[in-house]
Order: C-alpha cells, then sequence, then structure tokens
C-alpha cells in the first residue's frame, strides 16, 4: 500500500477510534456506578480528640469505618506507600487499567502456561470487592470496564479511600480502619512494619489468614513473606519500630525484627465505649449526612466519670438504689465533656435508660435560681431575714425537709440549709411565670406548656428536669449568668465559641449566689469530706425529691460543672435516696478528680455591677432610724431592695406608766425614746403558739389612740386572688380557712366578719378559722380603731 493510499485509512481508523473512545466515555456517564458503592458504613461516635467511642454495625451488618478521600492524611503514610508499592504501583498514572501491567501478565502467563498474573488494578479489585463475579476471563473484561467507568466518576484519592473502605479482613470486618482497631486496638494513623504487613496480607486471603488461633501460624507466614518482599522492593525500610536505635537500619535488621513481632491472635471488640450516650447522640442524629459524629466528650473524663459511677454501683445495690447517672460540663466553653446515662448498660434494673436525659424532680436543686431572680430584681438581698413558719397557700402546705421551722432565717441561711418555706414565699414574690420562663431560657425543654400545670411547689421539685438540663443551668451560674446553649459536638474550633451568651442573670446575682452555695457549714457538706477535705473553690447544691425517689448533687469547680442523679427508673422510693448522703460525695469525687492541680484557686472576687450598701445589722434590710446597728452588705447597682426595715420600731415611752406615746399626748410627761423588735403578725403567732416569750413594744396610752397615724389591718389569709378548691369526700370541718391579718398598732385586737356576719375577735397575732361553703365571699377585718380591710375571694368544690 503506497503512501498516499495509507495516510486515509490512518485517518478513519483514528476517527473510528476517537468514536469508540467517546461512545465508551458516554457509556461510562450514562451507566450507573456499582450499587454497593453508596452503601451506609457504620456509624462512628466519636470522642473530641476523633478516636471512636462507639462503633455501630452497618445496615448490612458489617463492621466498616468509612474513609473519606479527605481523610487519607490521616492513615499512615508508610501503610498507603506499602500498599500501592504490593498492589498497583503505577495507580496514579493509569486509567484503571494499566496497559503495561496486563502485557507484562500476559507474557509471564504464556511463558508459564498458567495464570500467575492477574494485572488486576486498584480500581479493578475495588469493582470485585463491590460486585463479587466469578473468576473468569469474562469476568475480567467486565471488571476493567467497569473500573474505567469508576475513573471517569471519581478521582484517585476518591477510588483509594472507597478502597480502604471495602477491604475484607474476615468475619464482617471490612476497610483498614475496623481492622486496625480490631486486630491492634488503634487506629491507622501509626502502624509499625508489621502491622502494615499484616494489613497488607489479609485481604489477600481473608478467611484463612484473619486473626484467630487456628490462623495465626498462616497470618505470620504471609506477614513475613510480604514484610521481606516490601523490604526488597523498598518498602519499610525507615526507622518505625519501636525500641530500634540504628538511624539507617540494614533491611535484615528491620526483617529480623518484624519476625520477631507477635500477630494478632483474635479480633478484638470494636470500641463500645458510652453506649448510653452514643444511642442517644446516634438518634439525634440519625436524620444528618455523614456517618461519623466527632462529640466534645473528653475520653478521659469520660472514662472517669464511668469508673466513679462504677464503683459505687454495688454499695448503692444494697442501698435500694439500682439507676444513677452523671453529667459533666466544660462552663468555659459551654461544651459536655462526659454524659455516664446509667451505673451498667447491661443491668437488668433499666440499665439501657439513657438516664442524663431523662426528667426527673430536682427537689431544693432549682433554689440557687429563686435566689438569683429575687436579687435580679431587687426583691431580696443574702442578708434579708425572712420568716420560717407553717403557711397555707389554698390547699397547699409546704413543709421543710425534716418537718422542723426555725421562725426568722436569713435568706442566705435558708439556701444553704436548703430551707423550703422562705423559697415558697421567694418564689411567690418573684413570679411562678417568670421562674418558668427563666429555667426555658436557661435550656429547660421538657417543661408542660398547660397554663396551670405547676404551682408554688415548683421551688421544691415539682418541675420535672433532666440531670443534662440541670447542667446546663449551674454552667449558666458558673459562667457569671450567662447562658450559652450545651454543645456536644465538635463542629468548630472550640475558640470560635467566644460569645459569652444570653444573661440569665446579673453577674452580681449569680456571685452572691455561687457564694452562699460555697459554703461549707451546711448539713449537706458530706461527712466523709470533714475528714479527707473538699476540692478548692466550688460551690454546690442537692436535692431529694418528695418520698426518696430522686437523689441530686449538682456544682461547679473553677471550670467544670457536673451533675450526678440517682434513683430507680420504676419510681421505687429508697431510705437512702437523700441528696446529701448518695450523691453529694460522688459530686464532691467528679469534682476533685477533674480539677486542675497546676492552678492553684483564687478567691473569687465580686463583680463590677455589685456594691456595698449599709444595711440593718438585725433584719438586712435598708436601715430606718429605729436601726441602732448597721452593716455593709453587697448589693446590685441597679437593683437595691428599697423596702426599710420593718422589724425595729422607734417609739417614744412614758417613763412613769411604760406606755407608748404621741404628739398629741406627750406634753407633761417624762419620756424617754426606745427602740423596738416588732415581729410580723404570722411570725409572732406561731412563736407564741411556741411558748416563747417575745419582746413587743408597749401599746400607746389610751388618751393617745385617737391621735396617732395609723395604717389599717393588712390581711394575710386567705391570699389574694387566690381560689379555695374544696377537696372531694374529706368534711368542710376539716378544711378550714385560716384567717390572719397584721396590724401596725401593737397589742391590738381585730374582729372578724365574713359575708356580714361577725365570725370573732382575736389578738393581731393569732388567727381565726372559719369552715368554708362554696361561693364568692367577703372578708372584712376591724381593729380597735374602727380601721378595717376587706378581701373577696371564692371558694369551689372538686366537681365544679
Amino acid at each position: 500500500m503506497s503512501g498516499r493510499q495509507l495516510f486515509p485509512w490512518m485517518r478513519r481508523a483514528g476517527a473510528a477510534g476517537a468514536l469508540l473512545l467517546a461512545g465508551a466515555y458516554a457509556l461510562a456517564l450514562a451507566l450507573p456506578l456499582p450499587e454497593r458503592l453508596g452503601e451506609p458504613p457504620s456509624r462512628v461516635v466519636a470522642f473530641a480528640d476523633g478516636t471512636p467511642s462507639f462503633v455501630f454495625l452497618s445496615p448490612d451488618d458489617k463492621y466498616r469505618m468509612e474513609v473519606a478521600a479527605d481523610e487519607l492524611a490521616k492513615i499512615d503514610p508508610d501503610y498507603l506507600d506499602a500498599l500501592l508499592r504490593f498492589e498497583d504501583k503505577r495507580f496514579y498514572h493509569h486509567p484503571g487499567v494499566d496497559p503495561i501491567a496486563v502485557v507484562r501478565a500476559a507474557t509471564l502467563n504464556l511463558r508459564l502456561g498458567r495464570v500467575a498474573s492477574g494485572a488486576s488494578t486498584l480500581t479493578m479489585q475495588l469493582v470485585r470487592l463491590l460486585e463479587p463475579r466469578p473468576r473468569t476471563l469474562r469476568s475480567k473484561m467486565v471488571e476493567a470496564l467497569r473500573a474505567l467507568q469508576i475513573e471517569v466518576h471519581l478521582g484517585k484519592d476518591e477510588i483509594l479511600a472507597a478502597y480502604l473502605s471495602y477491604l475484607p479482613f474476615g468475619r464482617n470486618v471490612e476497610g483498614l480502619p475496623a481492622a486496625s482497631w480490631a486486630y491492634f486496638g488503634h487506629g491507622p494513623h501509626q502502624l509499625t512494619p508489621s502491622e502494615i504487613a499484616v494489613l497488607v496480607a489479609v485481604p489477600q486471603r481473608p478467611t484463612s489468614r484473619f486473626p484467630s488461633p487456628g490462623n495465626q501460624q498462616r497470618l505470620r507466614d504471609a506477614r513475613d513473606e510480604i514484610g521481606a518482599w516490601l523490604l526488597e522492593h523498598g518498602g519499610l525500610d525507615r526507622d518505625t519500630l519501636e525500641d530500634r536505635e540504628p538511624e539507617d537500619p540494614e533491611p535484615d535488621t528491620v526483617l529480623a525484627a518484624l519476625r520477631a513481632a507477635a500477630v494478632p491472635g483474635r479480633i478484638r471488640p470494636l470500641p463500645r465505649n458510652a453506649p448510653h450516650a452514643a444511642f442517644w447522640l446516634a438518634a439525634r442524629t440519625a436524620r444528618e449526612p455523614g456517618h461519623r459524629l466527632v462529640t466534645t466528650l473528653d475520653r478521659g473524663i469520660q472514662q472517669l466519670a464511668e469508673e466513679r459511677l462504677a464503683r459505687a454501683h454495688g454499695e448503692m445495690q444494697l442501698r435500694g438504689i439500682h439507676n444513677g447517672a452523671a453529667v459533666v460540663v466544660d462552663h468555659r466553653r459551654s461544651e459536655v465533656v462526659a454524659l455516664v446515662g446509667n451505673f451498667d448498660f447491661f443491668d437488668a434494673h433499666g440499665g439501657q435508660i439513657t438516664g442524663f436525659a431523662n426528667p426527673r424532680s430536682p427537689g431544693s436543686a432549682l433554689k440557687p435560681f429563686i435566689y438569683a431572680l429575687a436579687i435580679d430584681r431587687g426583691l431580696a438581698l443574702p442578708e434579708h431575714l425572712v420568716p420560717d413558719i407553717p403557711t397555707h397557700y389554698t390547699d397547699y402546705a409546704p413543709s421543710n425537709y425534716d418537718g422542723r421551722f426555725t421562725g426568722l432565717v436569713t435568706l442566705e441561711d435558708a439556701l444553704s440549709h436548703s430551707l423550703n418555706i422562705p423559697f415558697v414565699r421567694l418564689l411567690r414574690q418573684v413570679g411562678l411565670e417568670r421562674f418558668l420562663g427563666t429555667l426555658e431560657a436557661g435550656g429547660v425543654s421538657t417543661l408542660e406548656s398547660s397554663p396551670g400545670y405547676y404551682g408554688l411547689s415548683a421551688a421544691i421539685g415539682s418541675v420535672e428536669i433532666s440531670p443534662l438540663e440541670l447542667a446546663s443551668l449551674y454552667a449558666t451560674l458558673a459562667a457569671d449568668g450567662f447562658y450559652r446553649p450545651l454543645t456536644w459536638r465538635r463542629t468548630e474550633p472550640p475558640e470560635v465559641r467566644t460569645s459569652r451568651g444570653l444573661p440569665l442573670f446579673a453577674r452580681g446575682s449569680a456571685h452572691l449566689t455561687r457564694r452562699a452555695l460555697a459554703r461549707r457549714d451546711r448539713p449537706d457538706f458530706p461527712s466523709r469530706r470533714q475528714l479527707s477535705g473538699a476540692p478548692p473553690s466550688i460551690h454546690w447544691k442537692t436535692g431529694t425529691s418528695y418520698g426518696h425517689r430522686d437523689a441530686w448533687a449538682a456544682g461547679s469547680g473553677p471550670r467544670y460543672t457536673v451533675v450526678v442523679w440517682l434513683g430507680n427508673f420504676d419510681n421505687r422510693p429508697a431510705v437512702d435516696l437523700v441528696g446529701a448522703e448518695a450523691a453529694g460525695p460522688l459530686l464532691f469525687d467528679l469534682l476533685e478528680a477533674v480539677a486542675d492541680r497546676a492552678r492553684p484557686s483564687l478567691a473569687e472576687s465580686p463583680s463590677a455591677d455589685l456594691h456595698r450598701v449599709e444595711v440593718c445589722a438585725y433584719s438586712g434590710h435598708l436601715p430606718t432610724p429605729a436601726c441602732e446597728q448597721r452593716e455593709w452588705a453587697l448589693a446590685l447597682r441597679h437593683k437595691v431592695p428599697t423596702e426599710r426595715c420593718p422589724y425595729h420600731v422607734r417609739m417614744e415611752v412614758d417613763l412613769d406608766t411604760g406606755l407608748a406615746l404621741n404628739p398629741s399626748c406627750r406634753a407633761g410627761r417624762r419620756r424617754e425614746t426606745r427602740t423596738y423588735l416588732t415581729f410580723p403578725a404570722a411570725v409572732r403567732s406561731w412563736l407564741t403558739l411556741g411558748h416563747r416569750r417575745l419582746p413587743s413594744p408597749p401599746s400607746l396610752a389610751a388618751d393617745c389612740q385617737a391621735a396617732g397615724q395609723r395604717r389599717a389591718p393588712s390581711i394575710l389569709s386567705p391570699p389574694a386572688g387566690q381560689t379555695l378548691v374544696l377537696l372531694p369526700g374529706l368534711p368542710t370541718s376539716r378544711q378550714e380557712v385560716p384567717l390572719q391579718a397584721e396590724s401596725t398598732t401593737p397589742g391590738t385586737r381585730l374582729s372578724w366578719f365574713v359575708d356580714g356576719v361577725f365570725l370573732g375577735t382575736a389578738p393581731a397575732d393569732e388567727r381565726l378559722w372559719w369552715e368554708p361553703v362554696p361561693g364568692r365571699h367577703e372578708i372584712l377585718v376591724l381593729d380597735e380603731g374602727g380601721l378595717s380591710s376587706r378581701r373577696v375571694f371564692e371558694v369551689r368544690s372538686r366537681s365544679g
């Protein structure tokens, strides 16, 4: 054929080849990729440092930890180098089929008269992993075409990542990361030469080489053979073996060390730590893309918290306490660093219930937030003297934990001794809806939304809250009153979360609350710690729910906030379910364990929004001229309580009769000014019933009665705006309503009328009782000077 004839033929052949290539490319784009390429891998919940905490089975019951293309840098580069040298050294240079390897394999097979080399590239091997076929020439051609198709759709790093995800390593272990954890107990980021040789060897014959007693010698022989090959062909010739001194070891030395290393004798269980947290977090993110969830859980603190609860499990069981949970939060970053859902995930007593997310009655653990709100609104100071006496609110009569009352107590003492009555009163002042709104703003999402569902008993535990939500509130208190939602997943660098958050309480209110909670002279201070000491710079609160069904302890150190809950998920009570006795010691153990001992604890300075105000030394209120002894107290600059001391009165007294005088009757009498303590009528009545003698101001002289500036008596009971609901089946004679009022006139007697009918007369510091009748009623109280007060209230039966 002449040159003139040859060139048109070559042009036609080139055109046909180009058309064939274009058709193949179009077909590769049109045909779907192997279906298994999109098969979901195992879901992995990881600690904050990236190590797996819990590895779930994939939907096809495999342990297959996905390798993403952008994660290849986290795999030991020596392993990747060894793998490519052994399996496909021109991987990054061919289009899925290696022509040089095909020619070499064909030549070798023809020379030997048998199939000695298959020329499979790593991409073709991936096709075989995704779509297993009989080992025939036809299958080889299909694999080649599929490999070309995959190379069209995916980049080289994506192909390598997929290959490393689907490599078989025996039984139901697939992929390099799962194999590294199952064989060696660590990830593939740093591997020894022996481990590299094992991980290259097993996928060649996974059934006969995976770690097991029966396969151990076969695995050792394969490891040694592949290790020798890698050394001969430029692999493993670096100083990575442990305990080797030479900087440039000879290959024989490396091979000897490799052969001396043990091979794994069994497949280890893959990481299944923090199971409650893993299942809870996986459920919350089930609809989100991605199969790897990196959390904020700190591996060391998580293990420490689990160990502390596990250590207490046996003792708690003996005391009838079968369930427990703990939450640890880094309140500087608002990150959850430990979540323990129960003593034992496999325990028969509801072991798999996630305790840290389960709402329970918190007992007194919410009192600090009522305290902070009252200071925030200018309603109270820690030094305020408040009543602690039996109190009735329609059909609710709260009592203290020990059934005793102190009469009068400072608000700070009431919090540190966890008295109930002062906080029910304080909640009424603060406002129930404001309190509940603050809880919701602080991360509590489990509140009932029905109007009127909660009452004043919310102060002592009728609001159910989870340990995780309580940790959010105490972390807010520790963070100077600024709330940031707790995060439990690492989606951004920690330094990005620098916002102070929502100011739930003033910084000064948070400071004064922490000060009260840091006192050691408290009933809930663990007795064991009186001998062994307590972590410095901590504040804490315990709580016990009604009926001894829940024991709580919550507190914070300089960096970490901890919440411990103990109880029984079947609601069985236990006499030892007391916050101070059961949960308190665990709280102190955890706070001490996570404390930073390298940094000395410094005394906390008052915040800038606090300043000193002068108060009555006895009552803690702003002083009147009658307050002779005074002291300084801290108060918010913009919210100083304005109420003056109600416990002191200054009067002019007739020296001859001892009776009080006023400007209208003091002329011509020998007199002097004296200061007296005076008590609210309700407190005086309770103290009198206890046969306690109280100092009281003298009565006005008879000729002064008409002259003084007096105020009408103030009705204390029944409370304003409340409706009394009668209990069905209980006689109204056993549901009597106390009538009580307070008068500014010492020693006066009060007369009571109900619907215009005279009921009786009694001293101002005593109660009268009225048997209720359904309907709307008007109560009138009249003092001896003719001044009166009225109140309208309603009585209903339970049915209507």
